[in-house]
């Protein structure tokens, strides 16, 4: 009861006049911030910090979070609209959502993502209004044990998002893995895999610029190619029948919501982790517990709600260790706790006792911007399906032009954007020859996070492996992971043999 009696307080602070215009006014902003290739919440909470100076401190960390919150809902709008993920937390939406788009189902697309953001939204600040003190204590439990254990269970659902052929989908792994390996090394500080001593690899391969470059320069080549040059744009009409139908089917879909909010959050708790790794490894898991799990990557509506449900669900689970603990869950947080800092917010566990005006006025306007991001974000869809009316003509230059400017952002280096155009040819050629781009794009993400862990844990240990089996959350962890891994061989070597005895009778 106290807990509800403080969540009340805290909506009498959010819904007042100036803090609910903040709310809407960083929801909106964020949609689009989130929707532009390469700037994503990071960049869009970094530029506007200096605007919340204006405003009392509570206000203006309710403004920054709802910025956070539209970031979220739209990163998924590129995504769909031009294949180009709108940040790193949306790339996984990019593999059933683009699909989906080109069959004239952006607007099932956008209406799935919107629902699954405010579900995973939804159960998300549930579950951070009710645990934040004891969830914040398992989080401090996980060493580099744990998260390298959770990063093999991402691995192990990698083979599952490769289809059938194992050998091409490891291929996959291990060139994403190279590419998540190039800079200067973790423990000694040397350059390391800097190809022909070009100067622009010693800050490694941004993650950004690779998805980019596969999934916005790839996917137009691709396009040009399918269609011999002469590609025409699927012609989405927009009704409220139409609407309320997709509404209907995105509902049934329970399963992926779900997975990707509990899994994402849980994620977004751990400070190694965040969204991004959430995103993806709920698709994973979505896929591998899907009845139609040959339907992903083709078009399947639940590839894109379990990715989206999971990235908005990890917001606000990064913000649960950022509060308790003072230790930020994601980069964008991480601006968030500079900004507290500023305006003499000290986080930790005390703040729920001495500034509870403040905790509980800002867990009540994530309710409300989760609120407002939804409404929002289904009134612009007929907004965004203009785009898929634009002949293809304008549309590729346009792409080509944004992939430009969202690889050259993030880091302001015309190295990254030659690199982008490169992955972006390499990743149109693997596809021809029928390699699966998920596995490399996922394990470039996960490489720089398990590598220091699987390093450290066995520097601590003395080189001894069996420590990720001894330890009591790393120890299942790990064995579900290695179960995973084997079965989707077990399964491959049983149909070859049953396929055998066939053919013998």
């Amino acid at each position: 009861m106290e807990i509800i009696q403080h969540l009340l307080d805290g909506f009498l602070i959010a819904f007042e006049p100036l803090n609910l215009g903040l709310v809407v006014v960083g929801v909106t902003v964020g949609l689009f911030i989130g929707a532009m290739p390469g700037l994503g919440s990071v960049n869009g909470v970094a530029i506007l910090l200096p605007l919340t100076f204006l405003v009392p401190p509570t206000s203006a960390i309710i403004f920054l979070a709802a910025i956070y919150y539209g970031a979220m809902y739209g990163g998924a709008i590129s995504s769909v609209m031009l294949g180009i993920p709108g940040a790193s937390t949306a790339v996984a939406t990019t593999f059933d959502g683009r699909p989906l788009a080109l069959k004239g189902l952006a607007d099932k697309a956008l209406i799935g993502a919107a629902m699954a953001s405010f579900f995973g939204g939804t159960i998300s600040i549930v579950l951070f209004t009710g645990f934040a003190p004891a969830l914040a204590s398992v989080a401090l439990d996980f060493g580099d044990q744990e998260i390298f254990a959770l990063m093999l269970l991402a691995f192990a659902t990698f083979v599952g998002l490769g289809g059938d052929d194992i050998p091409k989908t490891i291929f996959s792994i291990c060139i994403g893995l190279v590419f998540s390996a190039v800079g200067m090394d973790i423990i000694s500080g040397t350059p390391r895999l800097v190809f022909f001593d070009i100067t622009g690899f010693l800050h490694g391969i941004n993650f950004l610029v690779l998805a980019i470059g596969v999934y916005g320069i790839g996917e137009m080549l691709w396009t040009i190619d399918s269609t011999r040059g002469n590609p025409s744009m699927s012609k989405v009409k927009i009704s409220m029948e139409r609407t309320v139908s997709h509404m209907k089917e995105v509902v049934l879909e329970w399963k992926p919501a779900w997975i990707g909010s509990l899994l994402g959050f849980f994620v977004g708790i751990l400070p190694a982790a965040g969204a991004t790794p959430g995103s993806l490894m709920a698709y994973g898991i979505s896929k591998m517990t899907s009845k139609n799990p040959d339907g992903y990557g083709k078009g399947e509506v639940g590839g894109v709600i379990a990715p989206e449900a999971a990235n908005n669900s990890a917001s606000t689970g990064a913000m649960l260790p950022m509060l308790t603990l003072g230790i930020p869950g994601s980069p964008t947080t991480a601006i968030l706790l500079g900004g507290m800092v500023i305006w003499g917010l000290v986080p930790g566990p005390l703040m729920f006792i001495e500034q509870s005006d403040f905790v509980w006025g800002l867990t009540a306007s994530l309710y409300a911007a989760n609120f407002f991001a939804v409404v929002i974000n289904i009134l612009f869809i007929p907004v965004f399906l203009w785009v898929l009316k634009m002949p293809f003509t304008i549309l590729a230059p346009i792409i080509f032009v944004l992939c430009l400017v969202g690889g050259y952002a993030p880091t302001e280096d015309m190295h990254d954007v030659w690199l982008m155009v490169i992955f972006g040819f390499g990743a149109y050629l693997l596809r021809k020859l029928d390699y699966p781009l998920a596995p490399a794009v996922l394990a470039i993400v996960l490489g720089p996070i398990a590598e220091p862990a699987l390093r450290q844990s066995l520097i601590i240990s003395g080189g001894d492996a069996t420590v990720f089996f001894t330890r009591p959350i790393a120890g299942p962890i790990t064995v579900i992971a290695l179960i995973l891994l084997v079965l989707p061989l077990v399964q491959v070597v049983r149909k070859k043999m049953k396929q055998s005895k066939q053919v013998e009778a």
